[in-house]
């Protein structure tokens, strides 16, 4: 066990640890996930997709959870909840979509 010990080449003394350097805002990745909900929120409004709505709220949590700045990040994940709250609300309560079938009565 000892000769192990003695032929470790590695030095716990030069061990440093990591220190990510620090990056501007602007200097960030582009977040997908935001953009992606802004697309499908902006889409479920102006074309009344419930589906596109449905997944502008899911790409606006994933973006929310996996947020880097909050000074740019929250005003793009507020515009694209705001886009797929306001086409969940039209196409759930608003009139009906032109070309669509009624609905009955019964």
């Amino acid at each position: 066990m000892s000769s192990t010990a003695a032929n470790d080449p590695r030095q716990p003394a030069a061990a440093k640890p990591y220190v990510p350097t620090a990056l501007a805002p602007e200097d960030l990745p582009v977040d997908y996930s935001g953009l992606i909900a802004v697309v499908f929120g902006i889409a479920g409004v102006m074309f009344r997709y419930k589906l596109c709505s449905w997944l502008a709220i899911i790409f606006c949590a994933q973006s929310l959870v996996n947020m880097k700045s909050i000074e740019n990040d929250l005003k793009q994940i507020s515009m694209a909840m705001m886009f797929a709250i306001m086409g969940l609300v039209t196409n759930y309560f608003g009139p009906a979509r032109p070309g669509a079938p009624m609905k009955s009565s019964n």
